[in-house]
């Protein structure tokens, strides 16, 4: 069985039944210093497996819960998938708990309504430099995951 720790599974070549997907990446801009590098991320494996930048769509909404408004937008126009990137830190309230439970189920019901693999890169971390470390730093690089994820699941879906 393949290693999927920390990033090693990125090795492992997706075949692509074609490359004319079109995909979605929903980017909140709270903690843009973090979002924008995963987003960069994304659209880089993206590239490097033939998606076109015309077939990427970009959509960035203020903070990670409207990840779940623009997610379903884009898989009601029939995008293949979707890719949603945000970052939410643990703060002194339940605030927190609140918005990554809304978040996650979402997401999750976007995916089950409508029958398409959704990248889930939504840092859930405990402070500023857990976050830097899942944007290409010691933990890998999330955004990046986000991708090969989707792609992976298109690539027998």
């Amino acid at each position: 069985m393949a290693d999927y720790s920390n990033q090693t599974f990125l090795n492992e070549k997706i075949k692509l039944p074609h490359n004319d997907f079109k995909i979605g990446i929903v980017t909140a801009l709270w903690n843009s210093d973090i979002t924008l590098t995963l987003k960069k991320g994304a659209i880089k494996v993206l590239s490097d497996y033939g998606i076109k930048s015309n077939s990427i769509i970009t959509w960035d909404v203020p903070g990670s819960y409207e990840l779940i408004y623009a997610s379903s937008k884009l898989a009601s126009r029939g995008l293949d998938a979707i890719i949603c990137l945000g970052v939410v830190i643990q703060g002194e309230t339940p605030h927190f708990d609140f918005i990554c439970d809304a978040v996650s189920n979402g997401i999750a019901n976007i995916t089950i309504k409508y029958n398409i693999p959704i990248g889930f890169g939504v840092l859930t971390t405990l402070d500023h430099d857990q976050a830097l470390e899942r944007a290409g730093g010691k933990h890998g690089h999330k955004g990046e995951e986000a991708a090969w994820t989707v792609l992976k699941m298109l690539e027998k879906g």
